[in-house]
């Protein structure tokens, strides 16, 4: 229905969709997340850490946990579910892990910012950076005008998608109070997700800060902030009757912007928003001092950043390096998000991560990327509006004293240190995918993580801490919980493959990944219901410090700082819109592994930094899938 997309007088879409149920319908009545019992958080613990400690190491741990279970770990615990009672409107991880997030120092690129790349636009002729630019600026900007309205379509998880993901369903569920409409919506077998996170997508930004950073929003203003050539620029996309610039405006902007041949400035304010939080905190100070208020303030408030590089993506290694860190002056990574094109129209988000995780950013992206191909603004053959660009677009002018350059160069010295030291891999393993292992009624995703686990053992012989995140949004204010893959099952498992395979048959082989696949299903299970241990132990040990109580034993144990150094980090995400994400790893001698089980392929793209060999662990992981699928197909392997 045509009509129902709301046309502003420029004839333009100014929304996405009319969902007849409100967006934020469902958000009162979500359920909240559980505090775990403490005897099952330690239960769960022990056997996380079972694989990675000797028998002695082990008694030790089990004693030190025993005694924290019965001692001060009950008195927090009980603390934890009194104060969580009291607090009903949010979840008992929200502050502590915001406070995690906005306490840390390091730098966000590399350590804590992610990207997604978006795949290419199916008619090739849409690739143009331009018109690129053009068509995905303007669908962010229908995604963001659909949500402030209340119009965007709730995010909800259908297990059964043929009674709940419908017209009717629709149409009697928006009928049903907000305080209840969850309890509808569960009757159909269908998850309403928290979407507590996305109004901070646009307009946000996070402050550096001393100690601790800050997040802002600012949703009255109307500018589009773009980045080219390390130069920033300024234009409104919104009127100020709210509507949206016309897209042919749009994109005479953004031409203007492309073929403006300002030099790169000689001190690029961007590599800043790359340095440690501290230090960035005293030269924003400085900023402000030396009368920069006002064009920061436009950075900050913009509704988003939009980076334009100047060179086309040569293979996929290149497009990860761009997306994750690209060089520098041409990103604002305090930004919520940059959507980044390149000269050949290459797309991708990278993505700031406090405010928010993978499933907000996912849902934006998939809008965006279908906006843009099925309702594209502009076409090959639009011609941009003859307005006068040279007006409408303010170029900021930042003004620099002596120790601002200093404190830039400083910033770019170590920009191009971390980036020089990170490795970037990727192999594609098209042996087989989702559909042959659903076939033999094993999970797919536990299969990659028993590949990771199997290849870890064949590089380095030993199995250590590993680290999946699992979203909790189907509660009120969710955030992640830990699935911890390394298990005794595929430690076992693996030992098989790698140390004794002579010994084994390819039968008893499918049984040990028949169980390797049933325990990760448990575990992915528990940690979506909020029923990990992970983050429960963070909230208790969170408790302790604000309390100002000495730490207790059970977290100076030398095995719980070894199980939350976490060697291995992975994350996987699966959509039509996206080509490939990634991330840097977490502690100096990790990989960050980045992962896609397709219906006939799997993608995997790591990162490492030299104490670590990324291509090897690569070529390890393809031989571990090899060997796994393989067997699965009852073909005997060889060593």
């Amino acid at each position: 229905a045509r009509w129902r997309r709301g046309y502003s007088s420029a004839g333009a879409a100014e929304y996405l969709h009319r969902s007849i149920v409100p967006t934020m319908h469902y958000q009162k009545s979500l359920p909240r997340l559980p505090v775990p019992k403490l005897e099952d958080t330690i239960r769960r613990y022990l056997n996380a850490q079972k694989p990675l400690l000797n028998d002695d190491q082990f008694r030790k741990t089990e004693d030190l946990a025993h005694d924290f279970e019965k001692g001060i770990g009950r008195e927090l615990h009980e603390q934890l579910v009194a104060q969580d009672n009291q607090n009903k409107h949010t979840s008992y991880i929200t502050g502590p892990w915001f406070d995690m997030y906005l306490k840390a120092r390091e730098p966000v690129v590399l350590n804590f910012n992610a990207f997604m790349s978006f795949n290419p636009d199916p008619k090739s002729e849409y690739n143009d950076q331009l018109i690129r630019a053009t068509n995905m600026t303007v669908s962010a900007i229908r995604f963001m005008k659909t949500f402030r309205a209340g119009y965007l379509e709730p995010e909800v998880f259908h297990l059964n998608p043929e009674k709940s993901d419908t017209q009717i369903f629709k149409k009697i569920i928006r009928f049903v109070p907000s305080s209840l409409s969850w309890f509808g919506a569960y009757m159909v077998n269908a998850y309403p997700l928290d979407m507590s996170q996305y109004f901070r997508l646009f307009n946000s930004t996070r402050l550096p800060k001393l100690n601790r950073d800050e997040l802002y929003t600012d949703e009255k203003a109307k500018h589009l902030l773009v980045l080219r050539n390390g130069n920033f620029y300024v234009f409104d996309v919104i009127d100020r009757d709210g509507n949206m610039l016309k897209p042919s405006e749009i994109q005479a902007h953004l031409k203007y912007i492309l073929t403006d041949n300002s030099p790169a400035p000689a001190f690029p304010l961007g590599y800043l928003s790359s340095e440690n939080r501290d230090t960035w905190a005293l030269l924003r100070k400085n900023l402000l001092d030396n009368g920069n208020e006002e064009a920061l303030q436009k950075v900050d408030s913009a509704v988003f950043c939009l980076s334009l590089d100047d060179f086309p993506i040569k293979d996929f290694v290149h497009l990860s390096h761009t997306m994750l860190h690209g060089d520098g002056a041409n990103r604002w990574y305090d930004k919520s998000f940059n959507l980044i094109i390149t000269k050949d129209g290459t797309a991708g988000i990278n993505f700031e991560h406090s405010w928010g995780d993978g499933v907000a950013v996912l849902r934006f992206q998939n809008e965006v990327f279908k906006d843009s191909i099925k309702a594209p603004a502009i076409s090959p053959l639009s011609q941009p509006a003859s307005v006068d660009s040279s007006r409408a677009v303010q170029k900021l002018d930042f003004k620099l004293n002596d120790a601002l350059k200093a404190g830039i160069t400083k910033a770019k010295q170590r920009f191009d240190a971390s980036v020089e030291a990170l490795s970037l891999n990727l192999i594609q393993f098209h042996e087989g995918g989702k559909d042959l292992l659903k076939q033999k009624k094993v999970s797919p995703d536990a299969v990659a993580q028993l590949a990771f686990q199997m290849a870890f053992l064949r590089q380095y012989n030993q199995t250590v801490a590993t680290y999946e995140s699992c979203s909790t949004a189907a509660f009120k204010h969710g955030r992640t919980e830990t699935i911890r893959p390394a298990s005794i099952h595929t430690k076992k498992c693996s030992e098989a493959f790698v140390r004794e395979l002579s010994k084994h048959s390819t039968e008893e082989l499918q049984k040990l990944i028949v169980e390797c696949s049933k325990y990760h299903g448990r575990l992915t299970k528990e940690a979506a219901m909020g029923q990990g241990f992970d983050r429960h132990l963070f909230g208790l040990r969170y408790l302790a410090l604000s309390k100002g109580v000495a730490l207790p034993d059970f977290y100076q144990d030398q095995a719980y700082v070894r199980l939350n150094h976490n060697i291995i980090s992975t994350s996987t995400l699966l959509s039509p819109a996206v080509q490939l994400g990634g991330f840097g790893p977490v502690v100096s001698d990790g990989f960050g592994v980045g992962y896609q089980v397709h219906d006939d392929w799997i993608g995997c793209n790591v990162s490492s930094y030299p104490t670590r060999n990324g291509k090897e662990f690569l070529q390890c992981i393809y031989k571990s899938l090899e060997d796994i699928f393989n067997v699965l197909k009852g073909k005997k392997i060889g060593s």
